[in-house]
């Protein structure tokens, strides 16, 4: 796959978009492992599979090592870590990082997936050595941790974080997000095409960042007065941002609640009172956040309630991954 490949847009339509996603490539199941197997990962090549666009990447082979190859390790230096390989001590840490930074230039993806506890790809935990003795194990890898310099907002995790139900609800909704903007962004939107683009995920980003959320409405409401280019810019940096806070039990209780005050109007007090207490329950950590979500949707019928009805916040990505449906501890 082309990684700098674009699909070009002519007509916005939010509910087709499928993110575009890099990944370690051992982890959808290419042989390129360093024993010349592959790290196929059930979710990524199983689940997710249908919905996204993979850019596979495999860093060391792109710097020439074949697979099977010799193992690699990070080793201490003044100069920060070095990637060399562990009996030869080759040093490949210019060509790693050469790599990386002409990756960053090109990058065009909605979220990056990297391979856990590689010097190369990991992106937290990575140890660094001098001698036979690892001295810091906090380190990132020296491809992986070159992208995320390059793009501080991308939606990034490797496949082990990625079974923690929270963090793949997380990431999967950021990447769906940042789908949806970029493919609103390369078609030929105007204006109020933006203005309808915020009102539609108004809730969506006030469950991540209230802060936030006042001032993407803030760059909203000058969309008549700034330039094309930089109304753009502007929204797309703070719509990113927001979603790099994680939605909290709290703020999701504050979001339904408003929701549920918008249609209060059209329900009569014995399902005002049902749904009050299944937001109840869902803050108590008695249910998923599924339950109060689809009585609210269920009650968010004809054209009254269309506002509410239509929200992101409520669809963020395919249901059929059920990712919200585990019980907030």
């Amino acid at each position: 796959m082309d990684i700098n490949h674009v699909t070009t847009m002519n007509h916005y339509q939010e509910d087709e978009v499928r993110p575009r996603v890099a990944v370690s490539s051992c982890l959808i199941g290419e042989m390129v492992r360093f024993n010349g197997g592959h790290s196929r990962d059930r979710f990524l090549s199983g689940e997710l599979d249908p919905y996204v666009d993979w850019v596979p990447i495999c860093p060391e082979i792109a710097i020439g090592l074949g697979a099977p190859r010799e193992t690699l390790r990070l080793e201490r230096s003044p100069e920060g870590p070095h990637l060399v390989t562990r009996k030869t001590g080759r040093d490949l840490t210019e060509k790693m990082t050469d790599l990386a930074a002409e990756r960053a230039r090109t990058l065009d993806v909605d979220g990056y997936v990297f391979k856990s506890k590689s010097p190369s790809c990991g992106i937290h935990g990575i140890p660094v050595y001098a001698g036979t003795a690892a001295v810091d194990r906090r380190s990132r890898g020296v491809f992986a941790g070159r992208i995320l310099d390059a793009h501080p907002l991308l939606p990034v995790e490797d496949e082990g974080r990625l079974h923690d139900p929270l963090i793949r609800e997380t990431f999967v909704e950021r990447i769906f997000a940042n789908a949806r903007l970029r493919a609103l962004l390369e078609s030929d939107w105007r204006p109020r095409d933006l203005v309808a683009f915020h009102a539609r995920h108004k809730m969506q980003i006030l469950s991540h960042d209230p802060d936030v959320y006042r001032e993407t409405g803030r760059i909203v409401a000058r969309a008549g007065a700034l330039g094309r280019a930089e109304l753009a810019a502007r929204y797309a940096e703070a719509f990113r941002t927001a979603f790099v806070r994680k939605a909290s039990v709290g703020r999701h209780v504050n979001v339904l609640q408003h929701c549920a005050g918008m249609i209060g109007d059209l329900l009569d007090p014995v399902r005002r009172t049902d749904l009050a207490e299944v937001i109840a329950s869902y803050q108590a950590g008695l249910v998923a956040l599924s339950v109060p979500l689809a009585l609210i949707r269920h009650n968010a019928r004809g054209a009254a309630a269309s506002y509410v009805r239509d929200q992101t916040y409520f669809a963020p990505f395919p249901e059929r991954l059920r990712l919200r449906n585990h019980v907030p501890a």
